[in-house]
């Protein structure tokens, strides 16, 4: 929320100034959906939007996993999911006048985490929204976010950054990391994994795991010791993957995702599972 430097999607920005600017002439869309991967800057971009316009502090709600509720109305804030009763508290709050009499927003992040419960109390708001009132529906994946709820939104489709872009990124937020060039690939045009990455030691982790597979010494037990390593952190589990479309491993990529995605679904050991992967990639170069 405090963060007003934004890198990238200025056309989305500047597509909601004009419709802000013209609500006069043409009533604003009431939802707005910022749809995208993680870490590209959704959020950065909704809170820039959220401060032009709401009125004051008693003005803007924010739901997201920080603040869910439970049915007591207590916050759990290593809650997976955004409950029910946290979009019903909302609701209620709303049904008192604006502090301000001006504009009010209210801002979801994410989307994705809303369980089935409180998408369904958000369809019946968003029926019919209430007067001077702006959503801001963050949104990782739209196939996750119900067709009920996308018909009623102005979805904005918001692309990964460049490269140029996320070194920006870099120098701005990172600049004692020294990222290097092979980190911002493997981001995928996502400035929250190489923060990620970088915070985790994951970029130095996945030079290790390429130097191993391009290591002709390289053995078993170099092997393991870096799949035990790569097992200790699940959100590293996809540096595998990277490695793959590094060695242009097409024929690989469908049986590491299964094998990952296994991983957390069927309980297994990761690190003998990240290290099959690991061997079959050796294997083939």
């Amino acid at each position: 929320m405090d963060n007003d430097i934004l890198v990238g999607h200025q056309d989305v920005l500047n597509d909601f100034v004009v419709a802000w600017n013209g609500r006069n002439e043409h009533p604003i869309h009431p939802v707005w959906m910022l749809a995208g991967p993680r870490g590209i800057g959704k959020a950065t971009l909704a809170y820039k939007i959220a401060k032009m316009v709401y009125g004051n502090v008693g003005d803007f709600f924010i739901l997201d996993n920080t603040r869910s509720l439970d049915k007591d109305g207590v916050i759990k804030p290593d809650s997976k999911s955004i409950s029910v009763y946290t979009v019903r508290a909302m609701i209620d709050r709303m049904q008192l006048s604006s502090m301000s009499g001006d504009w009010r927003v209210v801002l979801i992040d994410s989307m994705d985490d809303l369980n089935t419960s409180a998408s369904n109390a958000l369809l019946k708001l968003l029926e019919e929204p209430p007067a001077k009132t702006l959503f801001l529906l963050i949104v990782h994946q739209l196939a996750n976010i119900l067709p009920t709820i996308r018909s009623r939104a102005r979805v904005e489709k918001m692309r990964p950054l460049s490269m140029a872009q996320l070194r920006e990124l870099c120098d701005k937020f990172l600049s004692s990391a020294n990222v290097s060039d092979e980190t911002l690939r493997l981001a995928n045009g996502s400035f929250g994994q190489i923060a990620s990455m970088t915070k985790s030691g994951g970029d130095a982790l996945y030079d290790e795991l390429i130097e191993c597979l391009e290591n002709p010494q390289c053995d078993s037990a170099d092997m393991m010791a870096i799949a035990k390593r790569i097992a200790s952190q699940p959100d590293l589990h996809k540096i595998l993957l990277d490695a793959i479309a590094k060695y242009n491993l097409a024929e690989l990529y469908p049986v590491a995702t299964h094998a990952i995605s296994d991983i957390s679904r069927l309980n297994l050991e990761p690190e003998i599972a990240l290290f099959k992967i690991i061997n079959q990639i050796k294997k083939c170069l």
